[in-house]
């Protein structure tokens, strides 16, 4: 069987990947920034030193990146990095399964309908997974910002961004302080889940905790509604626990008093390895002038992935919810 573009160009990241991996003894998510940075430029980088040059300069050779389509691309790194994630022990080197990704890359498509323009903002990036993946699906043009803490994801993230020709402002930072940022119109992020160790930052927050660290995927959601436009939406994935836990009287009348729940939309369990993994997907509108709760929320329980009847149920469902909804916000714009 002929392989595909996308299993080329993961072979060849692989394998070149494991090459400086091998050579400068380090993770291989490292060497993989390496690989990307390579491709980018086609070129070695200049500190390299002349016998891994040469060997990367050999790889360089058996690839024609110019022959990729930017979905290929992105496909093709996603696996290198899942590749990498394998070998991560650390709870944030987890990316945004392709799936979830495109279902929240889909539920951005019906909020922004009608929008020649749409600023994206993703909070808590990793590395620019989820964030590309939706811009692919807009039609618009996107202004896309991101914000992301760990120096080895964010490196991977602007190298995935770049790789795929898509212009994104990244922000190096711990995304729960401010950032140099304009409200936008749409919010996109997969929550980080547990506690935020830095208790004096968090007393900067209606969500803080009465005792204790807070929760750091409540600050986020009080943080992206911060970087909103009025009358703007947010999709996030959320872990199922969210309005269980011992603070979720607290977030759910924060939200009640910011936010119109739009919908959410429970994720097929067979996604996930375990139910403690469990998620869903919650989309919020950020309450302004002339803007309402849906009369009837959005709830769906998706279906198994890979049953494409049952999803093509659900899927046409949802569009008419949507087309319902769209054409209530249309008119009260009016």
């Amino acid at each position: 069987m002929e392989k595909s573009n996308v299993e080329i160009l993961y072979e060849w990241m692989d394998k070149t990947t494991e090459i400086i991996q091998k050579h400068e003894e380090e993770p291989y998510l490292d060497s993989l920034t390496t690989t990307m940075e390579t491709l980018f430029y086609q070129d070695a980088p200049e500190a390299m030193d002349d016998i891994l040059s040469q060997k990367v300069q050999n790889a360089l050779k058996e690839i024609d990146f110019s022959t990729f389509k930017i979905e290929e691309t992105r496909k093709g790194i996603q696996l290198a990095i899942l590749k990498g994630m394998k070998d991560s022990t650390q709870q944030q080197h987890l990316m945004t399964p392709e799936t979830v990704a495109l279902l929240v890359g889909y539920l951005a498509k019906k909020v922004t309908t009608g929008k020649e323009k749409v600023s994206l903002f993703d909070p808590a990036s990793g590395t620019a997974n989820l964030l590309t993946t939706v811009i692919s699906q807009l039609d618009q043009q996107v202004e896309a910002y991101a914000g992301e803490v760990d120096p080895t994801l964010i490196q991977l993230a602007v190298l995935n961004a770049n790789l795929q020709q898509q212009e994104v402002e990244f922000f190096h930072q711990d995304s729960l302080r401010p950032f140099l940022l304009d409200p936008v119109d749409l919010v996109v992020a997969d929550l980080p889940v547990g506690y935020y160790p830095d208790d004096i930052r968090a007393n900067d927050f209606e969500l803080k905790a009465d005792e204790g660290h807070s929760y750091a995927h409540h600050l986020f959601i009080e943080q992206a509604l911060n970087y909103t436009n009025a009358g703007g939406y947010l999709i996030f994935v959320i872990p199922d626990f969210l309005f269980e836990s011992d603070q979720s009287d607290k977030l759910h009348s924060f939200m009640q008093e910011n936010a119109h729940i739009v919908g959410v939309v429970r994720l097929p369990e067979s996604a996930f390895k375990s139910e403690k993994n469990r998620k869903s997907i919650l989309i919020l509108q950020k309450a302004g002038q002339g803007t309402s709760s849906p009369k009837q929320p959005l709830l769906v329980k998706m279906p198994s992935f890979k049953n494409e009847s049952a999803m093509g149920d659900i899927l046409e469902q949802m569009n008419t919810w949507f087309t319902q909804y769209n054409s209530r916000e249309l008119n009260n714009n009016e």
